[in-house]
């Protein structure tokens, strides 16, 4: 371990999970000897290489995933679901009964809140983006809007790792570590998960019973005075060197494996260490922005505020999905508007929009958005009533919104879903989602669907129970589909 640590080779990049189990690989069922040889041969190049791309179960609308993760539950009313009952009933009482569990501080003498921006049609599908985000509303043709999404908890964290892990309080694998699992990674020298400036905690990337080296690798660090990925290298030693040395420690660990024959914490030391050597040799490149021009910059927000840090993270998620990174993850905290939203909310559209329609722009005019799919999603959504956190001493305007899982909006662009396209709806003051559903489970069906992965057949046995990222839940969302 001192050895490792002292030539900076990251075990931190992909952290050893003390309760990885043997790994498996995906079993084509019911197939011919062909595709049963095919599958062996997959399964040995797995053996030598986790990492190593595999085939999908069927064929793939898209490649990777940027999934950009708006912490904290924006506000759907303000943003893409415009009632306008809603906005005429302003100030007065809430025509329905609030669930009593959900009752919360702030919530006496709580009144329906209008929306705080216009929300207007864009493109020539007139899709619906409020007047708080007008350059992602230039993309309005390529965007899939998800108006009845339905979570199942209204509480940060259980919500939070329910959108990543499909499992509100076990620690299971996230989406990410499951997508590396079935295809692996299009670069040898890179992990097929990256999460930039994850906010929200190591148990919401990590790979739990999947082998340790799909779980994510966190980048801690855009444009400030810290590396972006720590230990990612040695300066003082030669790579030929490193590379003995490397050898020689992996030597020892793997008689450990044999003479134990089953280790499963050190067979993920031994991957870690492997990928991590490997990545000096790409990584530093990619996380380096000095190279790009001052037109890509611009296109992304870097360099003015308030977009530099999340136009850095949406242009460092551009350049890993190109360099074949299969999922990467960018977070941008600050969306949990329990007071003040009418001032709040701006404050954080306009760090997000010119960053994400910078990121479209750039996936397209590159070729890539047609095989890249973009997921924009907060763990659930806002309430259309207001809450008082002033106890009474502030007016409706100053007024917040509370938490709702039970009915509210995501988006996806590219991968193979319809573009100015609209699924589901709220009922008319934006509470619940009445046509439409999408449940968590579905969406996450969904997306493994449009990787070409068949949500009931990605499973990893454990505990003499197969698991998978879904349950025994999960309806693919088909009318979405290009």
């Amino acid at each position: 371990m001192f050895l490792i640590a002292e030539q900076g080779l990251a075990m931190t990049l992909v952290p050893v999970n003390p309760v990885t189990s043997r790994r498996h690989f995906l079993q084509a069922a019911g197939c011919g000897f062909g595709a049963i040889a095919l599958a062996a041969l997959q399964a040995e190049r797995a053996a030598a290489n986790p990492l190593a791309p595999r085939a999908p179960h069927f064929t793939p609308r898209a490649r990777r995933v940027i999934f950009l993760f708006m912490q904290g539950g924006p506000s759907h009313m303000d943003l893409f679901d415009y009632k306008p009952r809603l906005a005429r009933s302003h100030g007065q009482p809430l025509p329905f009964t609030l669930p009593a569990v959900e009752q919360t501080v702030g919530m006496n003498n709580t009144r329906l809140l209008g929306p705080v921006a216009g929300i207007r049609p864009h493109g020539q599908s007139g899709l619906l983006v409020s007047d708080l985000l007008p350059n992602l509303a230039r993309h309005a043709d390529d965007l899939c809007v998800l108006r009845g999404m339905v979570a199942d908890s209204p509480n940060h964290p259980t919500a939070i790792n329910f959108l990543h892990t499909g499992a509100l309080n076990d620690l299971r694998p996230s989406l990410g570590a499951w997508l590396a699992y079935g295809l692996g990674t299009e670069n040898r020298n890179l992990p097929g998960y990256i999460t930039i400036l994850p906010g929200e905690g190591e148990r919401n990337y990590n790979s739990a019973f999947l082998p340790a080296i799909y779980q994510g690798t966190p980048i801690q660090d855009v444009g400030g005075s810290r590396p972006p990925i720590r230990h990612l290298s040695d300066a003082g030693t030669s790579p030929n060197v490193q590379r003995r040395r490397l050898d020689l420690i992996q030597a020892m660990n793997r008689r450990h494996l044999e003479r134990l024959r089953a280790d499963q914490q050190m067979e993920g030391v031994i991957e870690s260490f492997e990928l991590a050597f490997r990545m000096q040799a790409e990584a530093p490149r990619l996380v380096d922005l000095t190279g790009e021009t001052r037109r890509t910059l611009d296109l992304y927000g870097i360099g003015r505020e308030p977009t530099d840090q999340f136009g850095r993270q949406c242009l460092l998620a551009r350049r890993l999905a190109e360099a074949g990174v299969r999922f990467i993850q960018v977070t941008l905290n600050g969306w949990d508007h329990h007071g003040s939203i009418r001032s709040a909310i701006p404050v954080s559209c306009a760090r997000a929009d010119r960053p994400i329609a910078g990121l479209l722009a750039d996936l397209k005019a590159r070729g890539l958005l047609h095989d890249t799919l973009v997921v924009w999603a907060g763990e659930f959504g806002r309430t259309p009533h207001s809450q008082d956190l002033t106890m009474g001493q502030a007016p409706l305007s100053e007024f917040g919104r509370e938490h709702n899982p039970h009915g509210f909006t995501i988006w996806l662009a590219g991968g193979g879903v319809k573009g100015g396209f609209t699924h589901g709806a709220t009922d008319d003051f934006g509470y619940r989602a009445v046509t439409g559903r999408v449940h968590m489970h579905d969406l996450h069906a969904t997306i493994l669907h449009l990787l070409g992965l068949n949500h009931e057949r990605l499973t990893f046995r454990v505990a003499g129970r197969d698991f998978r990222l879904t349950d025994v839940h999960g309806e693919v969302v088909r009318e979405i589909m290009a």
